[in-house]
């Protein structure tokens, strides 16, 4: 699984918009879009801010993993 599916599935399954995740990176909705899409490579640091938000490993969320460990 590509990283961006799992951002995808990550986001609907805490039902939550394209544009409340933006909200929380600091960057519009479009530019959200992108990074889901695979159209554009998410940055570390916003990987790491999304592993928090939704207290997953970051194994789990670039898809390496399918089993969502909890953060501590």
């Amino acid at each position: 699984m590509y990283f961006y599916q799992r951002l995808r599935d990550v986001r609907e399954d805490q039902d939550k918009s394209q544009n409340e995740i933006a909200i929380i990176l600091g960057t519009v909705r479009q530019q959200y879009a992108k990074y889901e899409s695979g159209q554009q490579e998410l940055p570390m640091h916003h990987f790491i801010t999304l592993a928090k938000y939704y207290n997953v490993s970051l194994d789990y969320l670039a898809g390496l993993t399918d089993t969502p460990k909890r953060l501590k």
